[in-house]
């Protein structure tokens, strides 16, 4: 029998406030003093994607956080202070003249184990393709002995890609969020699709309310790979957790056998 391999997901759904990033760190502190409560096990918060400036676009150069030093030393000092790990939630960040969508994985040291520069660029509302580089690689990570990834938002419409997690071994996939309000039905289909078909778990944070002068609908979740919902926030500023246990992911991998009989060779459209 496989020991035991459990973790605690925190959902920080807090409202962004377009463009002020002192004022969504002040949110986000004031989040934890709220909700956070101690643990035995070890806890993963996530936050909404670009939780430190919203998409303020128009002043990117201004706002980005070179080598996104601030925000990660901002989260680091929280770890620390809490005992936890941020594993999604997004920044906007400079580096070498270039800006990123870009996730920040911390550790309860306050150490930054590795980040991850969104992939695919939302081309409409919010045209932000025009603005970022895309990132090149996936985020894949050791949570004491649990196998996580973490990607953003838009990425959630290209199965293909997360498939290549589910191929590497993750075991809990992290994905942080700006879905409008009139999407949320999609947003929470698709997200539990994915925990089903690849069989592991989802954790995703939205953002909630308004930012600038689009409504986000909030609604994050925990998703089995069964899709059964183990927590889930209302559409506005809220916080919740869930126990997940991973134990035996991979062994109702290995009877199901969906990897392994997957034909890639007749899958060539998808490189096309």
């Amino acid at each position: 029998m496989s020991s035991e391999k459990k973790f605690r997901a925190g959902l920080v759904q807090i409202p962004v406030v377009l463009g002020d990033r002192r004022a969504n760190m002040e949110s986000v502190e004031r989040w934890l003093s709220e909700y956070y409560r101690p643990a035995d096990i070890t806890t993963a918060l996530v936050l909404p994607e670009l939780w430190d400036t919203g998409y303020a676009l128009d002043i990117v150069p201004k706002l980005a956080d070179r080598n996104a030093a601030e925000t990660t030393e901002f989260l680091g000092r929280l770890a620390k202070k809490y005992g936890c790990w941020f594993t999604g939630g997004s920044v906007m960040a400079e580096d070498n003249g270039k800006y990123y969508n870009r996730a920040l994985i911390v550790n309860p040291g306050g150490e930054l184990v590795t980040y991850y520069d969104k992939i695919h660029l939302v081309p409409f509302i919010t045209v932000e393709d025009g603005v970022f580089e895309h990132g090149e690689k996936p985020c894949i990570f050791d949570m004491d002995g649990i196998t996580c990834g973490s990607l953003i938002c838009y990425d959630i419409r290209f199965p293909e890609w997360i498939r290549v997690y589910a191929l590497k071994g993750v075991e809990t996939l992290f994905i942080c969020s700006q879905w409008t309000r009139s999407r949320m039905d999609l947003y929470r289909t698709m997200i539990r699709a994915h925990a089903i078909e690849n069989m592991f778990f989802t954790v995703a944070v939205n953002n909630c309310d308004y930012s600038g002068d689009i409504d986000f609908g909030g609604e994050s979740f925990v998703s089995s790979p069964t899709g059964d919902v183990l927590a889930s926030c209302s559409g506005t500023r809220d916080g919740k957790f869930a126990e997940v246990d991973v134990t035996n992911i991979n062994e109702n991998r290995q009877f199901l056998k969906v990897f392994e009989k997957r034909l890639p060779h007749l899958y060539g459209d998808l490189c096309k």
